[in-house]
């Protein structure tokens, strides 16, 4: 065979292998536009989902699911028995009741919270929950059923009288609870903490501790749970000074989109306190 013509057959088979090569790329290609509009139509419908009111769901499927800091007494917490309990989730289960859904308590990261509820992991924050503007930007809050305030907590016997005793001191509050708001509201009283800020626990059960325990020297916290811990633990060790970071109002907080739950559950809190079902809840975990 002549050696131009072993040339010849060398270029034809490259370019024949070439001309599959562009093929198989140009296959590959598709089959990856089509993967790629396929995610971005996943996206889309995800994202359209997302901003849709829940309620048809969640009436289909019979349940409705509610985050909480499952160390949150009286408000929702868990007992002996390691039920959870709390007035709280006695409310809600009333209120759920009554409207034929199932409650599913599901404990979060309470520092999560709002993010736990956008991004469909859970469909309300129920638990000691305060109205604040901030929160206000991220969520859809029920009308107000509870007043509380954030109290200063000391050990008796300790020097701290009044708020501008707190500087030089270890001040506590719970990560990401309004505590923390409250006090940001007075920057440089803030600033004059040891430290230079609150000491934050992930609990307020372990703020407490390290008061008992001489770590901190002050805790600030909702009123409602501080008093129930001093309850429990005994009068005689703690001292919640006059002076407070404020008042404030406990709500529901829903998805912005998710008018109709939350209707409902103004609705059926309504008709709870026109029925005395709501004072007898209430007497069951505050009474004297």
């Amino acid at each position: 065979m002549k050696k131009g013509f072993k040339i010849g057959i060398v270029v034809i088979l490259v370019l024949i292998l070439g001309m599959f090569s562009l093929a198989g790329c140009s296959n590959n290609n598709a089959a990856s536009n089509t993967d790629d509009n396929k995610a971005s139509q996943e996206n889309e419908s995800q994202q359209a989902g997302a901003s849709e009111d829940s309620f048809d769901k969640i009436k289909q499927v019979g349940k409705v699911v509610m985050g909480l800091d499952d160390t949150f007494a009286p408000m929702g917490f868990r007992d002996q028995n390691n039920e959870i309990v709390g007035f709280d989730v006695d409310l809600a289960k009333e209120v759920f009741k009554r409207n034929d859904l199932e409650l599913v308590l599901q404990p979060i990261d309470w520092s999560m919270k709002e993010s736990e509820l956008n991004a469909g992991n859970i469909d309300m924050i129920w638990n000691g929950y305060t109205i604040t503007d901030e929160r206000k930007e991220k969520v859809a809050f029920s009308k107000p059923y509870l007043d509380n305030r954030q109290v200063i907590v000391v050990l008796k016997g300790s020097d701290i009288k009044s708020k501008n005793d707190l500087a030089g001191k270890k001040v506590a509050a719970q990560t990401g609870s309004s505590a923390v708001d409250a006090m940001n509201t007075e920057a440089e009283l803030v600033k004059s903490f040891d430290g230079g800020g609150p000491v934050l626990f992930d609990t307020n059960n372990e703020a407490f501790m390290d008061l008992e325990a001489g770590r901190v020297d002050a805790v600030v916290a909702d009123e409602i749970l501080a008093r129930y811990y001093i309850k429990q633990k005994g009068s005689d060790k703690y001292v919640i000074l006059d002076e407070d970071f404020g008042k404030e109002q406990y709500g529901v907080g829903f998805r912005k989109q998710d008018k109709k739950l939350l209707e409902m559950v103004n609705n059926t809190l309504d008709e709870m306190k026109k029925d005395g079902t709501y004072e007898t809840i209430y007497k069951k975990w505050f009474a004297e």
